[in-house]
């Protein structure tokens, strides 16, 4: 019972550290959605430092003269596939 009202305090907690920190876990959590959506976690093996590399490729592409060509063709594929999920 004591767990319960704690949990349900924090839940309340409105200081403004603890809403940003709120507000990070969640924006942090929503990332590692993509990449499990993406599929990378099983075509991985879940193997982080593949998940870093691959990651920090795209960042390298993103830093190129190219990348303006890169993001558009990301996000139009991104968007393709979240909208295929809403519709299934």
């Amino acid at each position: 019972m004591v767990h319960r009202i704690e949990a349900s305090q924090c839940r309340a907690d409105k200081r403004e550290w603890v809403m940003k920190r709120r507000e990070r876990t969640r924006h942090l959590i929503e990332l590692g959605g993509l990449v499990q959506k993406a599929g990378l976690v099983e075509l991985t093996n879940d193997d982080r430092a593949v998940l870093f590399g691959a990651f920090l490729a795209v960042a390298a592409k993103l830093q190129s003269d190219q990348h303006e060509q890169a993001r558009t063709r990301w996000r139009l594929h991104g968007k393709r596939a979240f909208s295929d999920e809403a519709e299934s």
